[in-house]
């Protein structure tokens, strides 16, 4: 088939269109079945009509040329194509490609020429087959709507595969819905069961079970606070136990539990016990302190013990007894030592040569106390200084030891006594916080005895040699005030069982003391026995001659020395009780002086009666001078007597 031509003219009488216009055809020229020749426009039947289109700009202008037919026939008419028929121009185009217009002097009528572009690809021949134009446009169609049939087919096909396997698939899934829906019910019923039989079982069975990380902790762990948190759990459940089992409430689970707990609880002892001993071995080791031990492993797990007191009686004793045998041996190793450093400490010698009515140069001349330094033993001065110093810590013992400043007796008593109390009111209070209420406090008071006899055995011999030889009134009083002084913060500590140390500590003291005093009665005696004559008087005076005795109306020097002596022990009895025998021993001391003086006294004859009575007020008011500032019932009872025999012989 070849397009040869197009027409663009409407009637026959329109002038044919120029070469330039006619549509480009890719089809190549056929050969003209006339002869050469100028051509001419072949002749049209009446029936004939030119196919062409109107002016409007939706129709195009070119006629088209039939090709022959194989029979030799042509087509002869042109018929319109009726409106159900494909335009052949859209056909053409889908097939060659729509060719793209460019509007060249166009104008508002619509008159415009077109210029059309050759595809980049013309086939230079098609073949149709041997059909029409219109049939292989309708074959070409309708294989590419078979196709199009064919796909969709295909592609609903697929769909339909698809829905039914998502179909199913919904189906499996709504079944399993519906199977957790169900599982769910049931199981939020039997969690609704379980919450009502733990809730009626639950107490019951947290009353005998025990967790695996309790057990875990009393057979691995190491003792520590969560230790004892576990074990009190422990503890817990087995009275629990043996509680339902006392009153018949015996069930099989707490027959099945009870062996358990027995075992677990047989190695918890095992553990305690273990614990302790290590820590009584450790009170033994040198340079240790035993109260960081008590109270960082004892006081703080007591619980332990008081576990093993209720659940093994027998071990809890033994483990007692060894802590008794451990400290004892401690205290007595330390105390010993420190017995041994205080010792050291230079002490002044005061013996009957100190006495009141001891010759001065005597004093001076004794062979054991050449290596001391001067002091006046019936001078309480700045001793009474100790007494001030209760509130201090003992000495050490190094520093004891160094130490080479000579002290009265009672520095080294305050010292080890202080050291005593101290330890043993840390002892007791251990004790008492420790075995409490594991046992009574009369077996605490008993062991702190075991302990502690053979320290206060010790303290007690230190005592003695201190004041065995020893005239120092001032001294043994003092440390018959400290003793006191010890007895009373004891009961503020509230720590009776060292009572009977402080007892035997003053029973030690107050018999020494007043056998001092009787030698100061005794020295007063043999002085007043000397005054016997000129010569003896100005012996006893001190002074070189008879003659410069009886010139002489001052206080005598045993008077001077035995007002000192009087403030001392006076100062030290403010208050004293009445049942001290310090008055009664004074008052013997005070009548050897009296009868002294007036012995004294009956030396200056009858002529001299006046200067015997200013020099028995001279006497007496010196003692009333020395002893004015001192306060206390016997220090008053002591003034009221001597201002008595002051205006007895008519001082003022």
């Amino acid at each position: 088939m070849w397009l040869d031509r197009l027409s663009g003219q409407s009637t026959p009488s329109a002038p044919p269109a120029p070469a330039q216009s006619r549509s480009y055809s890719p089809a190549p020229r056929r050969s003209s079945h006339l002869p050469p020749g100028p051509p001419t426009r072949p002749a049209y039947g009446p029936r004939t009509t030119s196919l062409g289109l109107s002016s409007k700009a939706n129709f195009s202008t070119n006629s088209l040329n039939s090709p022959r037919l194989p029979n030799g026939s042509s087509l002869r008419q042109q018929l319109s194509p009726p409106a159900d028929v494909i335009d052949p121009l859209g056909v053409l185009k889908d097939i060659l490609g729509k060719q793209s217009d460019k509007v060249v002097n166009g104008s508002e009528d619509g008159d415009s020429s077109t210029i059309v572009q050759k595809p980049p690809h013309v086939a230079e021949d098609i073949d149709f087959e041997g059909l029409s134009l219109h049939a292989f446009v309708d074959r070409a169609s309708q294989q590419e709507t078979k196709k199009v049939h064919q796909f969709a087919a295909q592609t609903v096909e697929e769909l339909q595969t698809s829905l039914m396997s998502f179909q199913q698939d919904l189906g499996a899934v709504s079944a399993e819905i519906e199977t957790l829906q169900s599982r769910s019910t049931a199981m939020n019923n039997r969690l609704e069961n379980r919450r009502v039989v733990e809730k009626l079982l639950g107490p019951a069975v947290e009353e005998i079970s025990v967790s695996p990380a309790v057990v875990l902790t009393l057979t691995e762990g190491q003792i520590d606070t969560s230790w004892v948190k576990a074990l009190d759990e422990l503890d817990k459940r087995s009275k629990t136990i043996d509680a339902r089992f006392k009153d018949s409430q015996k069930t099989s689970a707490t027959s099945d539990v009870k062996p358990l707990l027995e075992d677990l609880r047989n190695k918890a002892i095992e553990r305690i016990r273990d614990f302790f001993v290590s820590q009584i071995k450790a009170l033994r080791s040198p340079n240790i302190n035993a109260q960081i031990i008590q109270q960082q492993s004892f006081v703080r797990y007591k619980d332990l013990y008081s576990f093993l007191a209720r659940h093994h009686s027998v071990l809890a004793e033994e483990i007692g007894q060894a802590y008794i045998n451990t400290m004892r041996w401690y205290y007595l190793s330390s105390f010993t030592r420190y017995k041994q450093a205080l010792e050291k400490i230079p002490i002044f010698v005061v013996d009957k040569n100190d006495a009141i009515g001891a010759d001065p140069n005597i004093q001076r001349a004794s062979a054991n106390k050449a290596s001391q330094p001067q002091h006046d033993p019936l001078t309480i001065g700045r001793r009474m200084d100790v007494l001030k110093r209760l509130s201090q810590s003992a000495l050490a013992s190094h520093l004891a030891e160094d130490n080479k400043q000579t002290h009265y007796l009672e520095t080294p008593f305050l010292h080890f006594n202080l050291a005593l109390i101290e330890n043993a009111t840390a002892e007791y209070s251990f004790l008492a916080n420790f075995f409490s209420p594991a046992v009574s406090f009369r077996t605490i008071s008993r062991h702190f005895s075991a302990i502690f006899s053979p320290i206060f055995a010790l303290g007690h011999a230190y005592t003695k040699s201190l004041v065995e030889e020893s005239d120092d009134c001032l001294g043994i009083l003092l440390c018959v005030r400290l003793s006191q002084h010890f007895a009373f913060e004891l009961q503020r500590r509230k720590v009776p069982v060292a009572d009977g140390y402080i007892n035997g500590t003053n029973m030690l003291l107050w018999p020494r003391f007043q056998l001092a005093m009787d030698v100061h009665t005794e020295s007063i005696k043999r002085a007043t026995s000397s005054v016997a004559s000129a010569r003896g008087t100005a012996s006893a005076l001190g002074l070189s001659t008879a003659g410069a005795f009886n010139q002489s109306t001052a206080p005598h020097m045993l008077t001077q020395r035995f007002g000192q002596f009087l403030q001392g022990v006076l100062a030290l009895s403010r208050e004293a009780g009445d049942n001290e025998p310090v008055g009664n021993s004074l008052n013997r001391v005070r009548a050897e002086v009296e009868s002294f003086l007036m012995k004294i006294g009956k030396g200056f004859g009858s002529a001299g009666e006046r200067k015997r009575d200013r020099f028995l007020a001279n006497n007496y008011s010196l003692i009333l001078t020395i002893v004015g500032d001192i306060e206390g019932k016997l220090a008053a009872e002591v003034r009221d007597h001597f201002e008595g025999l002051r205006d007895s012989v008519g001082g003022a």
